[in-house]
């Protein structure tokens, strides 16, 4: 049995007949919590043979069952009949046909919630058939393709990345949508059938690689975009080195080598304190400022208005400037190790942080101490170092970084064990004839959030829960710390489904208007270190003080389970993937590389939020007891990296694939040119005998190098002539696609609808976006509830846009608002044009 009473999912019973890493990482995701937890292979192990299984089924009771034969069904469906959760993730339709019917066992028992996690969506008619390996989901969306203005400067096309995106992507939104499903049935007693491809999960993840503004102002276009531009313009190949490719950076956004000869990666362009405190530490800025450094007050201006011509704390500077600037940085950075200035600026509150390998972050002193890495002591690898939770709650983190090894149990075991947590529980939901009909509403219609996050993966997580119909007021100072571009354009993603208001809740009068809106909400929500909360009012006890039983979520760059060296270091995204090894696996450990910019943890970590969120919103349902939910970036790059993010004696060497020029994990799972551009191929030993049957490769089978063989016979046809017949012949294989090509296809005027009626992609474009541009965007299209309905979330308003309704709804007088803007209390906005030009 598990020692689980305390853990937020206590007596939630899964069975998972997941295979790969989506499913099974749903199922541990819900383990770590608490639920009680059966994972069903077929006869013969799992599909995919591989020591992340290891992470993947911990906390899980495993065994094999037949479903082909009627003994091996009869008991499946004995397990399930115990359970209130059940998840798959093979194509749609396969579990239907081995007998397992989600839509007949919901009908006998409504209260059931089943989870689906295909590949490709079960209306994607083209699509639903193919053998949807991690890769083809990552060739199709266009992940390959568009990994970032480097690579496309570096000519390179097709980039390849073994990071397994697409699942980890799907495992934060799968797990957030089935607790949001657990936490509308502690009310109405109703479960829900719910889908989540893959496909549509990472589109989502890549929201930012996929949104098009017509008619961006130059001043967002970094030197990165003018020289592609210029390029295309003049038709001028884009071949840049990596040396070359440095020097179109900015000097805060870069990589920079230091005296012990390795590289540290500075991240701090558009926040004026950040940049300033980083020139001051590495002993450069009176110097600059003596050059005659300008200085704008105004960043939120038009550039027409500004009194000087750029900015330190603007993004991105003018090629002069930066060129200036990042001179000094590369000769400061070489006075210190690596190590050094990662303490340097951790200290003193600027992000950065030095390159390291996945290796050296799984061994760390940091993510050890902090709970980010646990150990576990497994029956196979003995003991090792996994990945810790990816969402949890404060008041038991202490259990949550003591995984329970996987193990192994005969069918009489698990029914056992799920009889036995079944009997202990108590019931707190409706039941039998009190179960609600369904009424096709959001999972959180009328619940209220305070959203104090800034950047990107804060605001996503409360975006997130607007698409169920939450309520957010999104309360902001009311003199931006952000310049424009991270403070407003990465709104039009993140300020979705919100109302905006403008306060300074560091005056004594904006401070009761802190205090009148935290009791008026059921959440409040933050991106910040440990250190910030008590002068914020945040942490728990004045948080209660002010409404006793509200929630509490915070995210954070550094921070676990528990404390370590590093939880009260600032960062981003970008800071992370140097630190965690993404960037030395993407470009090579000597020429690191930033890994697909803001899709790659930012966005997700958002979801993990979600998750936790959800977790806390279900907890104080059953018990009445308010928590504080939490993740952290790196929390994230552990589930982005989960194929390779742990360690044990014996280990195979940490040789993934990895550099510039790598462009699949062997000869069978590849990058080729056909005829007329490139396909993926996603093979592997045991299928040859099927390859040898299609016509043009005949003779693999016998082929002294299979990696040439292939490559002199795919040159022979067209790419999708190649990808007919192999998927004709069940083989994963897939065309690179482009998300521009996507959003040619894809695309339609936005409806008001979330495009899950139309397959495994939809994006909306919006012409009379608040911003006066154009907007083409992807839908929220991962979550595919059967009974819930998910939201079009409305556009995102300008800030300041809801101030006085705020405040109003917050128990102001119309004089009492009036004198408030007067006096800058309050605001109706921070610049005079929504996007300044």
């Amino acid at each position: 049995m598990h020692n689980n009473n305390q853990l937020p999912l206590a007596g939630v019973r899964v069975i998972d007949f997941g295979q790969q890493i989506a499913g099974p990482a749903v199922a541990m995701t819900l383990g770590d919590l608490g639920a009680t937890v059966v994972h069903i292979d077929p006869p013969g192990g799992p599909q995919w043979d591989h020591p992340a299984n290891a992470v993947l089924n911990r906390n899980k009771s495993c065994l094999q069952l037949d479903l082909k034969t009627g003994s091996g069904l009869e008991q499946a469906l004995a397990l399930i009949a115990q359970a209130d959760i059940v998840i798959e993730s093979f194509r749609p339709g396969v579990m239907q046909r081995l007998g397992v019917d989600f839509a007949q066992l919901r009908e006998a028992r409504p209260e059931l919630i089943t989870l689906s996690v295909p590949g490709f969506a079960s209306n994607d008619t083209l699509r639903r058939e193919w053998k949807a390996s991690e890769t083809v989901v990552a060739a199709t969306a266009g992940a390959f393709t568009d990994m970032g203005f480097n690579r496309v400067l570096l000519g390179l096309n097709p980039s390849f990345s073994p990071l397994p995106l697409g699942s980890a992507y799907a495992t934060t939104l799968a797990a957030a949508s089935v607790v949001l499903a657990l936490q509308a049935r502690e009310r109405s007693g109703r479960g829900d059938a719910i889908e989540v491809p893959v496909i549509s999960a990472l589109m989502e993840g890549l929201s930012y690689n996929s949104y098009v503004i017509e008619g961006l102002p130059e001043r967002y276009k970094t030197m990165r975009e003018l020289e592609i531009e210029y390029r295309k313009a003049n038709n001028i190949a884009m071949d840049l080195s990596y040396d070359d490719l440095q020097e179109y950076l900015d000097p805060f956004y870069r990589t920079y080598l230091c005296a012990d000869g390795r590289m540290f990666y500075c991240v701090c362009p558009s926040h004026r304190n950040h940049a300033k405190r980083a020139l001051t530490v590495l002993g450069i800025y009176d110097e600059l400022v003596a050059e005659g450094l300008p200085e704008v007050q105004d960043l939120h201006a038009p550039i027409s208005q500004w009194d000087g011509e750029t900015s330190i704390g603007v993004y991105p500077l003018p090629k002069k400037w930066a060129n200036i600037i990042s001179a000094k940085m590369k000769q400061a950075f070489l006075t210190k190790t690596s190590e050094e200035w990662g303490q340097i600026f951790g200290e003193g509150q600027i992000p950065g942080a030095p390159h390291r390998t996945t290796q050296e972050w799984v061994n760390h002193e940091h993510t050890n101490a902090a709970g980010l890495i646990v150990e576990v002591m497994d029956p196979e690898y003995g003991l090792m170092k996994q990945p810790g939770p990816f969402a949890w709650l404060e008041e038991n983190a202490a259990q949550m970084v003591k995984p329970r090894p996987r193990r192994n149990v005969s069918f009489e075991q698990a029914l056992a064990e799920l009889h036995a947590v079944a009997s202990a529980e108590t019931l707190t939901r409706p039941v039998g004839s009190a179960i609600a009909p369904a009424t096709n509403t959001g999972w959180l219609e009328g619940f209220r959030v305070l959203d104090l996050t800034n950047v990107i993966a804060g605001p996503h997580s409360t975006a997130f829960l607007a698409r169920f119909g939450a309520e957010v007021i999104k309360l902001d100072p009311v003199k931006p710390l952000y310049d424009p571009l991270i403070g407003t354009l990465f709104t039009f993603q993140t300020g979705m489904g919100k109302q905006s208001a403008l306060v300074d809740i560091m005056s004594d009068e904006g401070r009761e208007v802190f205090n009148r809106l935290v009791r008026s909400v059921d959440m409040v929500v933050i991106n910040a270190p440990e250190r910030q909360l008590k002068a914020l009012g945040l942490d728990n006890d004045s948080l209660q003080a002010v409404n006793p039983g509200v929630l509490f979520c915070r995210l954070d760059c550094l921070g676990g389970p528990l404390p370590g060296p590093k939880s009260n270091y600032i960062g981003y995204d970008d800071i992370i993937q140097a630190h965690s090894g993404i960037m030395s696996r993407f470009g090579g450990p000597q020429t690191p590389e930033e890994h697909a910019h803001l899709g790659t943890l930012d966005v997700n970590c958002g979801f993990a939020a979600g998750l936790g969120m959800a977790v806390s919103i279900y907890h104080k349902l059953r018990t009445g007891q308010p928590t504080r939910s939490r993740t952290s970036l790196s929390a994230i790059t552990n589930l982005a990296q989960l194929s390779f993010a742990f360690d044990y004696e014996g280990r195979a060497p940490f040789n993934e694939p990895s550099g510039r020029e790598v462009l699949g994990h062997n000869a069978l799972s590849h990058f080729y040119q056909a005829a007329d551009g490139w396909i993926y191929l996603d093979s592997k030993d045991s299928e040859l005998a099927r390859l040898e049957q299609i016509e043009g490769l005949t003779g693999i089978g016998n082929a002294t190098n299979i990696g040439e063989f292939l490559k002199t016979a795919l040159q022979a046809a067209p790419a999708a002539y190649w990808a007919d017949m192999l998927q004709t012949a069940d083989i994963a294989a897939a065309v690179p696609q482009s998300i521009e090509s996507l959003r040619e296809q894809y695309s339609r005027d936005g409806d008001g609808s979330v495009g899950i009626d139309k397959g495994s992609f939809a994006f909306s474009i919006h012409r009379d976006h608040p911003s006066g541009h154009c907007l083409t965007q992807i839908d929220h299209l991962a979550i595919r509830p059967s009974e819930a309905s998910i939201k079009a979330a409305s556009l995102p308003e300008r800030w300041g846009h809801s101030t006085r309704e705020v405040l109003a709804a917050a128990g102001y007088s119309a004089d009492e608002i009036e004198s408030m803007l007067e006096r800058n209390i309050a605001s109706l906005g921070w610049a005079s044009e929504y996007l300044p030009s």
